[in-house]
């Protein structure tokens, strides 16, 4: 079969492309932006890719179209699908059909760490022998991958609450049917689908309610929203993880790098590995639950962990140049943009960090989290931020109050020019932004150089 995949760059839709490239179908796709890593990893796998939303790229048409949530009507490729009558269908509910059906799926929701949780539960299931198959939205540095059907029953799915597509208004993990459920955290995101957090909560219960009654359900005790979304109802078995749950982690180092997992107050071992944060020991507690529920022991998950690489562009170290090191960091909230930093701090002490910010998401552009982000950079020394001429609120203005010295640029040679002036040989450099942001890593690495 033919598969066209319109939108196929998103980190979603490229992972969904691998699938059906491995159940031997022929895929080809469209996006407007073709950037790396999606882009070249479906070169690797002989995945035909096409710039634009041209209709003469449906023609011949192929026997099915999947639509990304990126697309809406008015789309060129989208009406010539609707006036030519050609069979389409959302990118969530085609992995439902095709790949997740009769599986034992694994899914991790959450507004923060999705992406490292899935990665981190993959990698525990795969060190165990389980051979799980996963869809992550990024690159697991262990896989080297971000799909695979697999070879057993397993299945590890990122499960994003965005939506499914411009027909499907329904959050994409709807469609996923877990009987493990990982629910990382909650706070108001997606400001240009969901008018505020309780319509959030409201899907999230949506996926609770899918989860069956001989399967398990595992969340932060302390946080509140999820407590609310459980209250609406669960006929799940729970667990808690961190401060008050059952799974809890006890810091041998302040920046998270060393561990010791604890379960019902049991030690079950020490982790030490290559991540910091209070953030990512979070993902961990929640990784071994969901792994414990299929079998693997907490003790095998700790020995995982050690080995575990985390994902690209997640605290990526991308360069080294003349003593300064470089960072590509996907953080895209306030919330993300503080821990991320305070990992680091923790990790590093007192060595200078500069923080260069894209305020690239959908929430982010229409200034959803602006009174937050001020404060989200306390832990740098320098916070660059990018405002490009069509970004539509006064991002000078909210960062006035910022606890750090503050620059905002709207050009990378601008950026570039600043970074250079500050860096010093030591300095730890976090470029964030959830976009490809116009290729800066390679050119301040360049500049530095």
């Amino acid at each position: 079969m033919h598969i066209h995949i319109l939108g196929i760059c998103g980190t979603f839709m490229g992972s969904l492309a691998v699938l059906a490239k491995e159940l031997g179908h022929r895929v080809t796709g469209s996006d407007a932006n073709v950037y790396p890593p999606m882009s070249t990893q479906l070169e690797a796998q002989g995945i035909e890719l096409m710039q634009g939303y041209a209709p003469e790229h449906l023609t011949p048409a192929p026997d099915l179209v999947v639509i990304g949530n990126a697309l809406s009507r008015g789309n060129p490729a989208v009406e010539h699908v609707l006036n030519k009558g050609l069979p389409y269908v959302s990118g969530p509910q085609w992995l439902a059909d095709h790949v997740l059906q009769g599986r034992w799926v694994l899914g991790v929701a959450g507004t923060h760490g999705k992406t490292t949780t899935t990665s981190m539960l993959a990698w525990v299931l795969e060190h165990a022998g389980m051979s799980p198959g996963f869809l992550i939205g990024g690159v697991p540095q262990n896989f080297g991958v971000s799909a695979r059907l697999g070879g057993t029953p397993f299945f590890v799915v990122e499960a994003d609450e965005y939506d499914s597509a411009f027909f499907d208004k329904r959050s994409k993990f709807v469609h996923y049917r877990p009987r493990t459920a990982i629910l990382n955290n909650l706070e108001f995101d997606h400001a240009d689908i969901f008018p505020d957090l309780a319509a959030i909560e409201r899907q999230f219960h949506h996926l609770v309610r899918t989860v069956p009654g001989e399967g398990l359900i595992i969340h932060p005790q302390a946080e509140t929203a999820l407590a609310r979304v459980i209250e609406m109802g669960c006929w799940t078995p729970v667990q808690t993880t961190g401060e008050g749950g059952q799974w809890q982690a006890r810091l041998l180092e302040p920046d998270g790098s060393r561990f010791e997992v604890l379960f019902e107050g049991q030690a079950q071992g020490v982790v030490e590995w290559q991540l910091t944060g209070q953030h990512n020991v979070a993902n961990a507690l929640a990784t071994l639950a969901a792994a414990r529920h299929v079998g693997v022991t907490p003790t095998q998950g700790v020995e995982a962990l050690a080995a575990f690489k985390s994902v690209k562009r997640r605290m990526e170290k991308v360069a080294e140049v003349n003593g300064v090191t470089v960072y590509d960091d996907f953080a895209h909230h306030p919330t993300a943009i503080a821990t991320t930093l305070d990992g680091l701090r923790k990790r590093i002490g007192t060595a200078p960090i500069i923080a260069v910010v894209e305020p690239r998401s959908n929430s982010m552009k229409l200034g959803a989290h602006r009174d937050g982000l001020a404060e989200s950079v306390a832990q740098a020394d320098v916070a660059i931020w990018y405002a490009p001429a069509n970004l539509g609120w006064d991002l000078a203005a909210c960062v006035q109050g910022s606890p750090v010295p503050t620059v905002v640029c709207d050009s990378l040679e601008a950026i570039i020019a600043e970074v250079k002036a500050r860096a010093v040989p030591g300095t730890e450099v976090v470029i964030m932004s959830n976009g490809g942001f116009g290729g800066l890593h390679g050119k301040l690495a360049q500049a530095l150089a």
